[in-house]
């Protein structure tokens, strides 16, 4: 625990290091410190004519998947919780927006989204999907890392709502300053998954990332922070 707190510490500094060097590097850098090797896997949904919803967890440098904008067809959103400092929150959507994403709020999705079905756009559409819910807002229970927690499962209500792909991404560190993100698809067409089946999945992938490499997730975040106020209903 020593050795992944110390690894984790160091991998911290270097995502502060990497969130400001995003407000200057070059797209062309970028590009090289960035990689998808199967990004057929996203692309596919463009020739299918079908929106998708991309899921990832707090891991690796999941921050400059804003880079993917200059590799597929589909116009990008990414949902974000607004900041109540506004200096922050400009500065987070500076360097979110730098490859012709646009970021959304969490209440304004659905009818962003929406409007862009209804026009015939195919969207593809960020959600970090691994923080915690407050307790009594929570769906849903699951087991994550041997600790039962609430999920949020807004990603996949609104897959299921608007009949979108659902595609998980992992981030891989391959040495300082450099990763390559794979894609995972998790439903093709989500309707035929039970509620919260996708949703489970998702989170299985989480772990086995964490296993693999535990020192680059944010723990910081407190995703267990709620494992002893568990409804009865859910227990």
């Amino acid at each position: 625990m020593k050795d992944i707190r110390k690894k984790f510490y160091h991998h911290l500094c270097d995502m502060v290091v990497e969130a400001i060097k995003s407000l200057t590097i070059t797209e062309k850098q970028m590009m090289k410190r960035m990689t998808f090797p199967n990004i057929e896997e996203v692309n596919q949904y463009s020739k299918s004519n079908k929106s998708i919803v991309l899921m990832c967890a707090h891991y690796g440098s999941w921050e400059w998947i804003f880079i993917l904008q200059n590799h597929v067809n589909h116009k990008g959103y990414a949902v974000y919780k607004k900041l109540e400092n506004k200096y922050f929150d400009k500065l987070v959507k500076r360097i979110r927006a730098k490859y012709n994403s646009h970021l959304i709020t969490t209440k304004e999705t659905f009818s962003t989204l929406l409007r862009a079905k209804n026009k015939g756009e195919l969207t593809i559409n960020g959600f970090v999907s691994d923080q915690s819910p407050k307790p009594w807002k929570a769906h849903h229970w699951l087991d994550f890392m041997g600790i039962n927690v609430p999920a949020h499962t807004g990603a996949e209500l609104l897959a299921k709502q608007l009949d979108m792909a659902v595609v998980y991404f992992a981030v891989k560190r391959i040495k300082r300053g450099y990763y390559e993100t794979t894609f995972t698809t998790l439903a093709k067409n989500p309707n035929d998954f039970k509620d919260y089946e996708i949703t489970d999945a998702f989170f299985k992938l989480v772990e086995k990332q964490i296993h693999e490499a535990p020192q680059y997730y944010l723990w910081t975040h407190k995703r267990w922070k709620h494992r002893d106020k568990t409804p009865e209903d859910f227990k």
